[in-house]
């Protein structure tokens, strides 16, 4: 199944988050098929902390893909702003 997830990059104690379509059996930051956004929870000031390619993602929910729930907590935070 494909699923709709954050993957974590950035340094200790300065997280920031890929969103990225991958296989459910991945890893967490292991392979993934594509990546359609990002969250950055420190970003500050003029920084965008978070962005998604809307049209992407819905085409992947279209092909059957899941959210999984902090996902869809940005994503309704975002239609929400």
């Amino acid at each position: 199944m494909v699923v709709i997830r954050l993957a974590r990059g950035g340094a200790k104690k300065r997280p920031f988050f890929n969103i990225v379509a991958t296989d459910s059996r991945n890893r967490r930051d292991g392979r993934f098929i594509e990546r359609i956004g990002f969250y950055n929870p420190v970003a500050s000031g003029a920084e965008e902390g978070f962005r998604i390619v809307a049209d992407r993602l819905t085409y992947w929910q279209g092909v059957g893909a899941q959210v999984s729930p902090t996902v869809a907590r940005l994503i309704a935070g975002k239609k929400a702003a």
